[in-house]
C-alpha cells in the first residue's frame, strides 16, 4: 500500500492483515495460492476482518501494523449508523482451507450464547465456495428427524454419520448456515466464511482424532444437543442469481440476513477507465480480493489488491476508484 506522508484521515480506507490459525485439518493452499505470509506449517484459517479476542485483524495504516480493534476504539464512527454497527465489529471474515474433514459441528443462536457463554453473539454464517476438489462434499443437516438419543448412540459407536446430509460442492456455490444446524466442511474445499463475531463451535464428532499431543479432540455433546435442530434439513439449493452489469464490472447478490450483506463483484477495467465507489452512511463495508488484481484508488491513496488481499472501507469513505481485472467479496451490514 502506498500512502502520501500525512496523516490518516478516517474516511480513508485500509488493508487488514489476517491472523492465522493452524488447526490440525489445515493445508497450504491459503499460502500457496492467496499469498498469505506466515511460518505456520499448515494454515487452516485466516482471520481476515476480526476484532474478535481470539484472532484479531491488524490494519496496515501510514506503514504502521495496528490492531483493528485500536482502530475501532480511537474512531468507532467508521463502523457507520446501522444499529449492529454501535458498539463493535459485528461480523467476522475468514478463509479457510479444509485439506481434511472438519468435525461434525453445531453454533448456538443469540440467545442461547448469551445466557450460556458470557453475554457472547452466536454464530450463524455464510460460505462462499472458492475452491472444490472432484467429488468435494459437505454436511448440512440431517437427512431425517432425530431424537438425542439416537445422536448420543450415534456419537458412541461411530454410527452418527448415517443421519447426516451430503451435499455435492462446486466452486462458486454459496450456503448460509443458521445457528443450530449441524454441519461440516468437507476436505478438499476452500471457502470464504462471513459469519457473526463469535468463536463458539461445539463439536458433535471428530471421527476420534487426537491432538498434536496425542489426545482426542474435546467434544461438546451436551451442549450442541441443547441447540441442534433435530429436524430433518431440505438439501440446499443453489439460489437463483441475477448478475448486473455496469460499465466496468458486473455484481450479483449472494445473501442478505440479519446480520450481513454479501455480493460479488467482477471488475473488468482498463487502466484509462475505472468504476466509482464509495460507501455509505449506515455501515462500513470490507472487500476481499478472491481472484485477480487491481486497485483502488482516491485522491491521497492507492491501494493496490491481489487475491487473497482485505480492504477495509469506513463508512462514508472518501469517494474512491476500482481498477483491475479481480473478483471481489463485498460485504457490509
Amino acid at each position: 500500500m502506498t500512502r502520501s506522508s500525512m496523516t490518516w484521515k478516517t474516511d480513508e480506507p485500509f488493508l487488514l492483515k489476517p491472523a492465522y490459525k493452524d488447526y490440525l485439518w489445515g493445508g497450504d493452499r491459503l499460502k500457496t495460492e492467496y499469498h498469505k505470509e506466515t511460518d505456520l506449517s499448515s494454515l487452516a484459517e485466516s482471520w481476515e476482518c476480526s476484532t474478535h479476542p481470539d484472532g484479531t485483524s491488524l490494519a496496515l495504516i501510514d506503514q504502521n501494523e495496528i490492531p483493528l480493534t485500536e482502530v475501532l476504539k480511537r474512531h468507532p464512527e467508521i463502523l457507520g449508523t446501522h444499529p449492529r454497527t454501535r458498539d463493535t465489529l459485528p461480523i467476522l471474515i475468514k478463509l479457510i482451507d479444509a485439506k481434511q474433514d472438519l468435525s461434525v459441528q453445531v453454533h448456538p443462536d443469540d440467545a442461547y450464547a448469551k445466557t450460556h457463554e458470557n453475554g457472547s453473539l452466536g454464530k450463524s454464517e455464510f460460505w462462499y465456495v472458492l475452491e472444490a476438489e472432484p467429488g468435494a462434499s459437505l454436511v448440512y443437516g440431517f437427512s431425517q428427524n432425530v431424537t438425542k438419543d439416537q445422536i448420543r448412540q450415534g456419537i458412541a459407536d461411530g454410527t452418527i454419520q448415517k443421519y447426516l446430509q451430503k451435499v455435492p460442492v462446486g466452486r462458486n456455490d454459496v450456503f448460509f448456515v443458521q445457528a443450530g444446524t449441524v454441519h461440516a466442511i468437507g476436505k478438499g474445499i476452500v471457502i470464504a466464511e462471513i459469519q457473526e463475531s463469535s468463536n463458539l463451535t461445539y463439536r458433535l464428532y471428530d471421527y476420534n482424532r487426537r491432538d498434536r499431543n496425542g489426545n482426542l479432540r474435546e467434544l461438546h455433546v451436551e451442549k450442541a444437543l441443547d441447540v441442534l435442530n433435530l429436524h430433518s434439513s431440505a438439501e440446499p439449493a443453489q439460489p437463483m442469481r441475477l448478475l448486473r452489469y455496469q460499465p466496468g464490472y458486473a455484481s450479483e447478490l449472494l445473501t442478505r440476513c440479519r446480520y450481513f450483506e454479501v455480493e460479488r463483484i467482477l471488475l473488468n477495467t482498463v487502466l484509462s477507465a475505472s468504476v466509482p465507489y464509495q460507501t455509505a452512511s449506515s455501515s462500513f463495508e470490507v472487500l476481499m480480493c478472491i481472484q485477480g488484481e487491481g486497485a483502488l484508488e482516491g485522491e491521497n491513496e492507492r491501494i493496490t489488491f491481489q487475491k487473497g488481499s482485505t480492504i477495509f472501507l469506513p463508512a462514508d469513505s472518501e469517494s474512491m476508484f476500482l481498477y483491475g481485472k479481480a473478483e471481489l467479496l463485498r460485504t457490509r451490514c
